[in-house]
């Protein structure tokens, strides 16, 4: 397997080295890995911090800056960050009003991020924590127990970072931060296996002719393998498996965002042939799809396929999702 990196032990560092190199905007400390908003602490807003494994690039770093994170921790790839990266982070946002950890459920992320905060809350911090658990094709795994948290991740940390950025109290970017995870559920598709680096092979196989339904974000296996089949099949599978969940926690109606997500070596090309499927399904079931992001956002390595991820949305979280943002891997409006 050739891959574009030095190492398999210095690829995060590597990636962090370039990552300052072209966003000077950012304060990217290689060596302890937290990668901070700069002036994070000014404007006297609560900080918006996250962090897990590396290899789903642009989560978490790619969205640090204006309107959405303060910092983010990168923890080896599909590794979870450790305690003192987190602390450090929260150290360096907090501006007096508290800190709000995004965590995804992984195991290791989840015991990480409480640990962090008892350390923060003994060192006079105020934190608070939200916890992202939207993919709906597994109540648990080897990865994690409960549902685990995947393309939901944009839209809390987008959501939470824009009230944030208002000047909202901690309390509310947290209660607001849970309603857009409740409100959000996903469903992900591999047509390949990724390869980490330090293994350098496929982590499951797939034969030629086959695509795994249901997986995660961190090479796992999906739920359930078929034959290949066309994109409108898969989105028939993908959207309604995402539906019937979102019918448990409310009843249907609202607007949606939609998030097509690539999960890393996909091409555009087909990811906007996929979502023109996943268009047709929604409009057919009677969905009003209020906005729109197609491309690699929450990504496993090089696996090729792509996830399905819908958020039900009121005026508010459609106007925060609105709001300027500026990050390296998502803007508008500023």
């Amino acid at each position: 397997m050739r891959m574009l990196i030095n190492s398999p032990e210095t690829v995060v560092a590597d990636a962090l080295r370039g990552m300052a190199a072209a966003h000077p905007e950012l304060d990217v400390d290689v060596e302890r890995r937290v990668v901070v908003r700069r002036n994070a602490r000014g404007g006297g807003r609560v900080g918006v911090v996250s962090g897990g494994g590396s290899g789903h690039e642009p989560l978490h770093a790619g969205f640090v800056g204006y309107g959405m994170l303060s910092a983010a921790c990168p923890g080896e790839v599909f590794t979870s960050p450790v305690p003192d990266q987190m602390l450090r982070a929260a150290a360096a946002v907090d501006s007096g009003q508290g800190v709000l950890f995004v965590v995804k459920n992984y195991t290791g992320d989840v015991l990480n991020f409480e640990m962090a905060a008892e350390l923060a809350e003994e060192d006079g911090l105020r934190v608070e924590r939200v916890l992202v658990n939207d993919d709906v094709a597994v109540t648990d795994s080897l990865y994690t127990a409960g549902r685990r948290g995947t393309g939901a991740t944009l839209f809390v940390e987008k959501i939470a970072g824009a009230a944030a950025e208002e000047g909202a109290p901690l309390e509310r970017v947290a209660e607001l931060a849970r309603r857009v995870n409740a409100s959000s559920r996903s469903f992900g598709v591999a047509l390949s296996a990724c390869t980490t680096p330090a293994k350098g092979s496929p982590t499951f196989d797939l034969p030629d002719g086959e695509l795994e339904l249901g997986i995660g974000i961190h090479g796992e296996p999906g739920r359930e393998r078929r034959a290949m089949m066309p994109a409108r099949e898969i989105a028939e599978i993908a959207v309604g498996a995402v539906l019937e969940e979102l019918a448990e926690v409310g009843p249907a109606g609202g607007p949606v965002l939609a998030l097509v997500n690539g999960m890393g070596a996909t091409p555009l090309l087909e990811l906007y042939g996929f979502h023109a499927e996943v268009a047709r399904v929604l409009a057919e079931r009677g969905v009003t799809v209020a906005r729109t992001l197609v491309g690699n956002y929450v990504t496993s390595l090089d696996m090729a396929g792509c996830s399905v991820t819908l958020c039900r949305v009121d005026e508010e979280l459609l106007r925060l999702w609105d709001a300027p943002v500026r990050t390296a891997a998502l803007r508008w409006g500023r």
